[in-house]
């Protein structure tokens, strides 16, 4: 597996949750993440939200189902309308695995919307739930990713070749093959991995919040047919070529490299729901407080079991990633969160490459919104409004921390720690 390779298949094993396997588990887990039908699924996460009141592990679980079901509905959404993965690195969040559809349904900019408002509600719903989960609970879960998966096609079942090993497997090699074994890989889920698995379900909060904030029926209009090439958007009749061809990469045909940089020019966003920017960066804060709660609770842990995010004092390699965690490396990631906390409260600037003694308020960014227009925000009359005097985070800073990733990366450790 390619280092690129490595890395989406990292982003997307921790968007996922996994297969559940503990002699402690209540049956209802066991039965939420080996179910092989939607319905028994769904079946199983209801008995586990009643019951998550009173019972830690079952809270747990339902959190994480809940986060199984959230990616579910982006994934089976996206499939409804004939969505196609732009197989670029530039695009990473944008390579789910989704099976082509033959017969797509139309899709409105309306329908998207709705899409994102039921992803992000869904995540919403369950970071709360493992929210709720007591600090001191005593959680071990054994997970098999062979064992789970989500219905990518909307056909009731979740075949083998929907599992979380297959999906990644799918990562790796740029789509999903019907006869490939699912790799074996298999960790020991403890209360620091659901404060980080609550972490994610607030990044991806955010950036639902941040698109659903703004109008940007234009970027749909004029390039989503790149990505849904036959759910009879307003272009498609006159930009999408016929479908022998058409490549299977975002770069690999003229057409796309053209739709790829009309998105580009197209995102012009005028604020619809000023709320929703504000709640995006108050999301990217909470993600900040609960990887400082992970890494607390890592760093207490006195086993070394299989563990997928493991503290220094846990010798050994991640089986996914391949990469081991020193001292050093947790130092400089909680000096991370402290700058871009520091940035999200607008205590320290961010630069700009073409503005000298002003930088960017972040927070003002977020809590005061106008329109959002990306190239001139790169440019500089964008984030205009937004310039301060004041401290300004410098390339040092961010170099000095960088230093103790050279193993594997900062990008791959970030995406690992969350």
């Amino acid at each position: 597996m390619t280092r690129i390779a490595s890395l989406l298949a990292s982003v997307f094993t921790v968007l996922l949750p996994l297969s559940f396997a503990s002699a402690a588990m209540p049956e209802a887990a066991t039965a939420l993440f080996d179910a092989k039908t939607v319905a028994a699924r769904d079946s199983a996460l209801s008995t586990l939200e009643a019951a998550a009141p009173k019972d830690p592990a079952s809270a747990y679980a339902a959190g994480a189902g809940e986060f199984f079901t959230a990616l579910e509905v982006l994934a089976s959404g996206l499939h409804r309308h004939g969505f196609e993965s732009p197989q670029s690195f530039m695009l990473p969040l944008m390579q789910l695995p989704v099976p082509s559809n033959p017969n797509p349904a139309p899709l409105t900019y309306e329908e998207f919307r709705a899409i994102l408002v039921a992803f992000r509600d869904r995540l919403e719903k369950s970071a709360t739930t493992l929210g709720s989960v007591p600090a001191d609970a005593d959680i071990g879960m054994i997970i098999d990713l062979t064992h789970v998966g989500i219905d990518l096609n909307e056909d009731g079942t979740i075949a083998p070749d929907e599992s979380m090993a297959a999906i990644m497997a799918a990562l790796s090699r740029g789509g999903i093959s019907q006869g490939d074994a699912a790799p074996a890989l298999t960790f020991r889920f403890d209360r620091a991995d659901g404060y980080w698995l609550q972490g994610y379900a607030e990044f991806l909060m955010a950036q639902a919040d941040f698109w659903l904030a703004h109008d940007f029926r234009s970027t749909f209009d004029g390039s989503f047919h790149m990505l849904f090439p036959r759910a009879k958007l307003p272009l498609q009749d006159i930009l999408v070529p016929p479908p022998s061809e058409m490549g299977s990469s975002i770069f690999s045909s003229e057409w796309r490299i053209a739709d790829f940089i009309s998105m580009v020019h197209l995102i012009n966003w005028p604020v619809v729901e000023p709320e929703r920017r504000k709640a995006a960066r108050r999301e990217l804060l909470e993600m900040i407080r609960l990887s400082r709660e992970d890494w607390k609770a890592i760093r207490a842990e006195t086993d070394n079991d299989r563990e997928w995010l493991p503290g220094p004092q846990q010798k050994g390699e991640n089986p996914l990633t391949g990469l081991e965690v020193g001292e050093e490396q947790v130092q400089a990631w909680l000096a991370t969160l402290t700058m871009a906390e520091d940035l999200l409260e607008g205590r320290v600037l961010l630069p700009h490459f073409r503005i000298t003694g002003k930088g960017i308020n972040m927070k003002r960014f977020f809590d005061e919104p106008r329109p959002f227009d990306l190239v001139l925000s790169i440019t500089g009359p964008g984030i205009a409004p937004y310039l301060e005097s004041g401290k300004i985070l410098t390339s040092e800073d961010f170099d000095q921390i960088q230093r103790e990733f050279s193993g594997g990366g900062f990008l791959t450790f970030a995406l690992w720690f969350n």
